[in-house]
C-alpha cells in the first residue's frame, strides 16, 4: 500500500497525545483542567490509534503474515515486558513485579494488536456491518465477566476491538471523507462542546475509557453495557473529529515521523515513569501543561531520532539493518 501523509500525520500526532496523557496524568486530581484536558484526550486518542492499525491490517490471515507478527509483536513484547520489570525495580517503583502476562505500562498494546489481528481471521470472513455489530455486542458483554480484566490484556482486547474492525473494512475514500467542510466545521463544535462537558461535570471516570476495568468495578454493574455504548458513540464521534483537522499533505520531517510511532510508544515509558518516580515535573499553573506538552514533543522527537532508532531496532525489529547501515557508512569514510 502506497504511503499516504495523512495516515502519518495522524499517527505522529496520536503518539504525541499518548505521551503527553501519560506525562500529566499524575496531576489530573490536582487541577480540573489538566483532568480535563487528559478525559478529553483518553475518549478519542486509543480509538483512533486502533482504528488506523486496523485499516492498515489489510494483508492479516495468512501463515506467513502471522508469523511475521508474532516476531514484530510477541517477541518485543516479552522483551520489554522483561526491561521494563528491571527498570522499575531498580528506580524503586512500588509495583515493579508482575507477571509474564500482566502488561507493564503500555505493553497491553502490543499483546491486543497481535490479538486483533487473530480474531480478524475470523470476522472479515462475516460481512462488515454484522462482523462490526457482534465486535460491539463482545465489547458491551465482557464489561459484566470481573475476570476479564489486565491479565493477557483480555478486556482491552475485546473493547477496543470494534475499532480495530471498522478500520480494516474502511476504503482510503471513506477514510476521506472527514476532510469533508461541513465534517470539518461540526466538528469543531463536537470538540470544544465536549471539552466543556467535561470540564463542568468532571463526572466521566476514566476506567471507562482505559477499558481495563469490568462493571462492577465501575460501580454500574446492572446499567454498565449502556455505558459502554454510549462511550462507543463518543469514542466514534471524537475520533471523526479530530482526523477531520489531520493534515493531507505532506509535512516533512514531521510526517517521517509518523512512520516511527512504535519506537516512541515502547521507549517512551523509561522516561515517563523516571520522571514520575523522582518527581521531577509539577503543575501550579496552566504553563506548567504548555511546558509538559513541549517536552512530550522533544520525547517525540528525540525517540524517533536516527540514533535512537539504530540502537533499539534490534530489540523493536529484532534486525540490524540500522547498525550494518551505519558501519558500511563509516567503513567506506575510512576506506577512501
Amino acid at each position: 500500500m502506497e504511503r499516504n501523509a495523512f495516515f502519518d500525520n495522524a499517527k505522529v500526532f496520536l503518539i504525541f497525545l499518548v505521551v503527553f496523557g501519560h506525562m500529566i496524568q499524575p496531576f489530573i486530581s490536582d487541577s480540573q483542567s489538566t483532568e480535563a484536558i487528559y478525559i478529553w484526550i483518553y475518549t478519542f486518542h486509543m480509538p483512533a490509534f486502533i482504528l488506523l492499525a486496523g485499516f492498515f491490517a489489510k494483508g492479516s490471515g495468512n501463515k506467513k503474515y502471522i508469523w511475521n507478527l508474532t516476531k514484530k509483536l510477541i517477541v518485543p513484547y516479552f522483551i520489554f515486558q522483561t526491561l521494563y520489570t528491571i527498570y522499575y525495580f531498580f528506580i524503586g517503583k512500588a509495583d515493579w513485579q508482575t507477571g509474564v502476562f500482566y502488561p507493564q505500562w503500555s505493553l497491553w498494546f502490543l499483546f491486543s494488536l497481535f490479538s486483533w489481528h487473530i480474531l480478524l481471521v475470523l470476522f472479515k470472513k462475516i460481512p462488515a456491518g454484522w462482523s462490526i455489530t457482534l465486535s460491539i455486542l463482545i465489547g458491551i458483554v465482557v464489561g459484566y465477566f470481573g475476570e476479564i480484566g489486565h491479565s493477557f490484556s483480555l478486556s482491552r482486547t475485546f473493547v477496543f476491538f470494534p475499532f480495530f474492525l471498522i478500520g480494516y473494512w474502511l476504503t482510503v475514500d471513506q477514510m476521506m471523507l472527514v476532510k469533508h467542510r461541513k465534517v470539518k466545521i461540526a466538528s469543531i463544535a463536537v470538540m470544544a462542546s465536549m471539552f466543556v462537558l467535561i470540564y463542568v461535570f468532571p463526572v466521566i471516570d476514566t476506567g471507562w475509557l482505559l477499558a481495563s476495568k469490568s462493571y462492577s468495578n465501575l460501580g454500574v454493574e446492572s446499567f454498565g453495557g449502556f455505558v459502554r455504548l454510549f462511550v462507543y458513540a463518543i469514542a466514534a464521534v471524537m475520533t471523526i473529529s479530530i482526523l477531520a483537522w489531520i493534515p493531507k499533505r505532506n509535512l516533512g520531517w514531521v510526517t517521517v515521523l509518523g512512520t516511527r510511532t512504535l519506537y516512541v510508544y515502547l521507549l517512551h515509558g523509561f522516561i515517563v515513569q523516571f520522571l514520575r518516580e523522582f518527581d521531577l515535573l509539577s503543575v501550579h499553573h496552566w504553563f506548567d501543561v504548555v511546558g509538559i506538552a513541549g517536552l512530550s514533543a522533544l520525547i517525540v522527537i528525540s525517540l524517533s531520532s536516527k540514533p535512537i532508532l539504530t540502537i533499539s531496532q534490534p530489540l523493536i525489529e529484532g534486525r540490524l539493518a540500522k547498525v550494518k547501515s551505519l558501519f558500511n557508512r563509516r567503513h567506506k569514510g575510512t576506506s577512501s
